[in-house]
């Protein structure tokens, strides 16, 4: 296996010799309402995380196909995908599982219906019943203010990335509407 030498990559800081038993897709959506973005906090496997909504990509599935599902089973919002943001451009070890190597991709989504989402207002803030089994996984959903989001929002290596990738983008969209 060669080496990235790319600053993004996630490499691994030992010389344990990773065996990647193949590539997870995973395809994530960028919902902005309201001057808000729309993230997931997570319990998984024993970790807490802040991401974009999203998931795996299923044998047989466009990408579109994936993230218009996944958001239909984790928010039950019926979404349409729209301009694509990011596809991962380096090496990246999942953060899910060592042995596999993750291709993230980013669309921008809008819902097609009014969002009507239970939110917290506190990461990690999970009802009772879903923290009863320390090795299950739960799954809240919180808005950040456009203004206040910085990549430390997330804890993703590629949403980070993301996040300030659409920062920059919108911030020179928003000046040449203004004709600055």
């Amino acid at each position: 296996m060669n080496k990235n030498t790319n600053s993004q990559s996630s490499q691994p800081e030992s010389n344990a010799r990773i065996v990647l038993k193949g590539f997870t897709i995973r395809v994530y959506g960028i919902l902005l309402d309201k001057r808000r973005v729309l993230v997931s906090d997570e319990y998984i496997r024993g970790n807490y995380f802040t991401k974009f909504p999203g998931g795996g990509m299923e044998l047989g599935e466009g990408t579109r196909d994936c993230l218009k599902r996944e958001f239909k089973e984790e928010t039950n919002l019926d979404v349409e995908i729209g301009d694509h943001i990011y596809t991962t451009d380096y090496y990246q070890v999942s953060a899910f599982n060592p042995s596999q190597q993750i291709l993230s991709i980013y669309y921008f989504i809008k819902p097609l219906d009014k969002i009507n989402l239970a939110t917290k207002t506190i990461p990690f803030d999970f009802e009772p019943h879903q923290i009863a089994d320390p090795n299950g996984q739960s799954e809240v959903f919180r808005w950040i203010e456009w203004d206040s989001l910085t990549e430390n929002d997330v804890h993703l290596p590629i949403d980070k990335k993301v996040v300030t990738l659409i920062k920059e983008n919108f911030t020179a969209h928003a000046e040449r509407e203004r004709g600055l």
